[in-house]
């Protein structure tokens, strides 16, 4: 569903603010496991999830905050998993890559999330409710051989499955030029998969695409693709990044989606806003930080 312009900055915002916020919070030891920030890409997950419906099924990946936030999770419930305290999303159990709310799920295991978004598709054919499945995958992920087998049998079977990449150019250290031969649409077209690519951080030049594509994947229950090109302005996982910092620098200042749509907005109501998004992750990591650890048969874990 379409949202307003101040209500895609907000979204985009509470992104930004709980990436920020973990990072900052994973350097004083406080998070278990590890976290990749979704900084750069918040407008990438709001154009996209905005279209959904409550039916709908999201899997994610590894990078999977943004994609949780846009899809209406609790921050606090996510901070909370973060720290693996009990009143995390899956009771402090997953981290911060394995979580499962509602219809959102999200693994770590770079490719294995597609086939199951594609068997949710089938389930969904079969059953006739006429929801889709929309698996966030990004450049890295297309060198795993199960991302082709499921796209194989997700143009075989026709299966409402929306596939999203997101390329940021980068899989953890290595440049996507080393890395992928050919084209991204290419590999898609290659199974009879339609592929649309865009080159954009503008949340309103994705939201109207993302809205075109997923009303086909409903009306024909064929399988689509969109490409995102898009940059990641933080290092792939806290604090391994190779990129030259003055590269990164630009990125930021040429591609940051809040800065390119924030700039639509009135200062009126971007303020208060902003102020609403800051207090509500303080709170969300404050409550978090206090809470209780998860229990085993009524004992401390």
């Amino acid at each position: 569903m379409m949202s307003s312009h101040i209500e895609l900055y907000r979204t985009m915002y509470l992104i930004r603010r709980f990436e920020e916020q973990a990072l900052a919070e994973f350097s004083t030891g406080k998070l278990v496991g590890t976290t990749h920030a979704y900084i750069g890409q918040e407008a990438n997950a709001v154009g996209v999830i905005s279209n959904l419906k409550s039916e709908d099924v999201v899997w994610s990946n590894h990078r999977c905050h943004g994609h949780f936030l846009a899809y209406g999770g609790e921050p606090a419930a996510l901070a909370a998993e973060l720290m693996g305290k009990s009143t995390g999303i899956v009771g402090g159990r997953g981290g911060s890559q394995h979580i499962h709310w509602k219809n959102f799920f999200s693994n770590g295991i770079q490719g294995g999330i597609v086939p199951n978004a594609a068997g949710m598709a089938l389930s969904s054919k079969i059953d006739g409710r006429g929801s889709i499945s929309a698996v966030f995958i990004g450049d890295g992920t297309l060198g795993q051989g199960v991302v082709y087998e499921t796209m194989n049998i997700a143009a075989l079977w026709q299966l409402p499955i929306l596939f999203v990449v997101e390329n940021n150019h980068f899989a953890q250290t290595t440049p996507v030029e080393m890395a992928i031969a050919g084209s991204i649409v290419g590999r898609f077209e290659g199974f009879g998969i339609n592929a649309t690519e865009l080159f954009t951080s503008d949340v309103l030049e994705i939201l109207p695409v993302a809205e075109q594509v997923i009303g086909k994947i409903r009306s024909t229950g064929c399988p689509a693709a969109i490409i995102l090109n898009t940059h990641r302005f933080m290092a792939h996982s806290k604090g391994d990044d190779t990129r030259d910092k003055e590269m990164v620098k630009k990125l930021r200042q040429k591609y940051d989606p809040l800065q390119i749509h924030g700039l639509r907005l009135d200062t009126a109501d971007k303020e208060p806003c902003e102020a609403e998004v800051n207090q509500l992750i303080d709170a969300a990591f404050f409550h978090a930080n206090s809470a209780d650890l998860p229990s085993l048969n009524g004992r401390p874990a």
